[in-house]
């Protein structure tokens, strides 16, 4: 009688081992994602920014979506378009910029522009086009700069810069890095403005 209930102690004994050996088998993609930092996304739609300098309005962002993302490098996204119209001291506007993807890294006071984005200097009708842009306003003077190819249209001029350029966000002055293939004149009738 004492070794059956030896055996039945060790018989329950091995059972409740396995069943706790088999229900402690877990997922190594599910841990690992469970010890990662949620992300938490506010939204904002139909978004009008207005950035201001002793009273004076120097430039007015507007887009259809931001996206405040609370990471580990925390951002403020625009996915879906950005328009910016920055503004002289007497409060015209002195140019535009328009893209189709903006991301702000708050830690470094960087705009990266990307996709389709033009900048337009009103006065002369200066025209900047590129893929990719940064917009960084601790850079007095040559706030936009890039290293990716750039095309600038003048009045009479399409100017092509391989290695990137550089200006400040009036676009009255600018200054284009290796232009390759130099300035292509255009006659006035085939230019608009």
């Amino acid at each position: 009688m004492r070794i059956q209930s030896i055996y039945k102690i060790l018989f329950a004994a091995l059972f409740t081992g396995c069943i706790f050996l088999s229900a402690c088998e877990n997922d190594p993609a599910v841990v690992n994602s469970q010890g990662k930092k949620k992300t938490g996304i506010e939204e904002a739609r139909n978004i009008v920014i207005n950035y201001t300098l002793s009273g004076k309005t120097k430039s007015i962002l507007t887009a259809p979506l931001m996206l405040n993302v609370e990471d580990t490098v925390p951002y403020v996204e625009f996915p879906k378009t950005l328009h910016a119209d920055f503004y002289n001291e007497t409060g015209e506007v002195e140019s535009i910029l328009t893209a189709k993807y903006a991301k702000y890294k708050q830690n470094q006071s960087i705009v990266l522009l990307r996709d389709s984005v033009k900048v337009v200097n009103i006065k002369n009708g200066d025209t900047l086009y590129t893929n990719e842009l940064y917009w960084d306003r601790s850079r007095t003077g040559v706030e936009f700069y890039t290293n990716k190819p750039v095309r600038i249209r003048t009045k009479n001029n399409i100017i092509n810069g391989e290695g990137g350029m550089e200006s400040a966000q009036d676009f009255k002055n600018w200054h284009i890095i290796d232009s390759k293939d130099g300035v292509i004149k255009i006659p006035a009738s085939k230019f608009p403005g």
